[in-house]
């Protein structure tokens, strides 16, 4: 989860921002999770890279200049693979049980994202959460 979800966005940056810097414009989006705002059992580490991206998000705002733009999504639950890498039987059942009775689909998020980009470019939408309507 460490590689994945916080070296992921670390090299993401690394590799774009100087483009960015040198075109005068750019937009990063960095997907979290509404873990990162609401912690539950079992889900600690998970949420704990989720709340870095949601740091180092921000982080980059601050710094970027006015030029870039940085959005974090924040997804609840969405039916997608996210399951599958689970170790645990339990665990992973109840996650596939919960996505399948209230996952949002995978276009809501993509819409969201399509809503950040699409503003002007003085306008920065700092963070978007997109969750089921049924999720706590």
């Amino acid at each position: 989860m460490i590689d994945i979800n916080i070296k992921g966005v670390l090299y993401g940056i690394a590799a774009a921002l100087p483009t960015f810097r040198k075109q005068g414009a750019g937009h990063f989006i960095n997907v979290a999770s509404t873990a990162a705002h609401r912690i539950v059992p079992g889900m600690a580490v998970y949420a704990g890279t989720k709340f870095a991206v949601r740091a180092i998000s921000e982080g980059l705002r601050q710094e970027a200049g006015t030029a870039l733009r940085v959005t974090v999504i924040s997804p609840g639950m969405t039916r997608t693979g996210f399951a599958d890498s689970m170790t645990s039987p339990e665990l992973k059942a109840q996650t596939q049980s919960t996505m399948e009775k209230m996952g949002i689909p995978p276009d809501a998020i993509a819409r969201a994202i399509a809503f950040a980009i699409e503003q002007p470019s003085v306008v920065d939408v700092g963070e978007i959460i997109v969750r089921p309507t049924a999720q706590s």
